[in-house]
């Protein structure tokens, strides 16, 4: 049974020296360096990603998340009674927007910058609208959209995002993003349009490398379109007491067969393992997913997990906890720190045998 050390959220804080936040990645990609803990032997390996097949068993299946990240970030004015009809508005304050996702047709989950209240519409580029129609008490707000004019769904502000938006960066990142990081933060195998920040997990690999997987071991996809609350810190001080966002997502039928049965399986990522695990509480294989893993709560499906580096004191490092124990993670990562490791996002990766 877990501690009750386990329980408090300042005891998954860990000290990152300044300058291991990786701000790009590596090229090639599979150049990352690449951490392999063995549970059954409790040993550690150090090696680069390149290798990660030397190290799969060679029964179990990958499960891989083909999400595909939207230019989510916009900026914009406030729409003032002298705004022009071509999408800029004169003397209106700036404003910026996060979309995070859609609620309905019509009414999308965003986050703002600038002073902004219910009933405030902000021009941004290519004659989009958005109208504030609710505030909510995390930070968070409700708006709609209008495109030249008309409402518009999800699927064709999509469009207009990828025409006049920016691709959402994580904060840590600090600067700006290039045209690069259109390739750099998006996985070879992305597809279905929606999340906001990568499923990093998956970034490491080069088209050499994935199609060599594809041929030792049977892959599958789902989708989880990943919010911006997955870099929300938790601040409660007992982990159990933090609301988890919720995240949509969508499990093909196919991939439901495999999760039925007894084949061991490789979830590539923090985002895939919650997938998998809150399909096998619920049975559910599409809607909002908000399941929360940590030592309290355990993988009840996925075998192996390869994942990334996380910020400290949140919900990811507390589902790599939920593996191998909050005491062995921050080991893990102290001599990862020791081995100069490069951390979060665009960092390097960890497997979990």
């Amino acid at each position: 049974m877990p501690s009750d050390l386990s329980l408090l959220t300042e005891n998954y804080d860990y000290a990152l020296p300044e300058g291991f936040i990786a701000t790009t990645p590596v090229h090639p990609r599979d150049q990352a360096k690449l951490l392999v803990y063995d549970r059954e032997t409790d040993t550690v390996t150090h090696t680069t990603f390149q290798h990660l097949l030397d190290f799969l068993p060679k029964a179990c299946d990958v499960f891989l998340n083909d999400t595909r990240v939207i230019k989510a970030r916009i900026f914009g004015h406030k729409k003032t009674l002298d705004s022009s009809k071509n999408g800029t508005a004169q003397g209106g304050g700036k404003v910026e927007l996060l979309f995070n996702k859609p609620l309905d047709a019509h009414q999308y989950l965003v986050f703002m910058r600038g002073r902004v209240k219910v009933g405030t519409e902000v021009l941004f580029d290519d004659d989009l609208l958005a109208r504030v129609i609710q505030h909510n008490e995390d930070g968070s707000r409700i708006v709609s959209f209008k495109h030249k004019g008309r409402n518009i769904r999800f699927e064709d502000l999509i469009l207009v995002l990828d025409k006049i938006g920016h691709l959402p960066l994580p904060p840590y990142i600090q600067r700006e993003d290039n045209e690069e990081d259109e390739t750099d933060y998006q996985t070879l195998f992305a597809k279905n349009a929606g999340a906001v920040a990568a499923p990093t997990a998956s970034l490491h690999f080069t088209p050499e490398l994935f199609e060599a997987l594809g041929k030792r071991h049977k892959t599958h996809k789902l989708t989880l379109h990943v919010g911006a609350g997955t870099f929300k810190p938790v601040e409660a001080d007992n982990i159990l007491e933090h609301p988890m966002h919720s995240e949509y997502f969508h499990i093909p039928e196919e991939t439901v067969e495999v999760l039925e049965s007894q084949k061991p399986i490789l979830a590539i990522g923090t985002t895939v393992t919650r997938t998998v695990e809150y399909y096998v509480r619920t049975k559910k294989t599409e809607g909002e997913c908000d399941l929360f893993l940590n030592p309290h709560n355990l993988p009840q499906r996925v075998t192996h997990l390869l994942t990334n580096f996380h910020l400290p004191k949140s919900t990811l490092i507390m589902l790599v906890s939920a593996f191998i124990g909050r005491e062995k993670t921050l080991q893990l990562y102290k001599e990862a720190i020791e081995k100069e490791y490069r951390f979060f996002s665009y960092g390097d990766a960890m497997l979990i045998l």
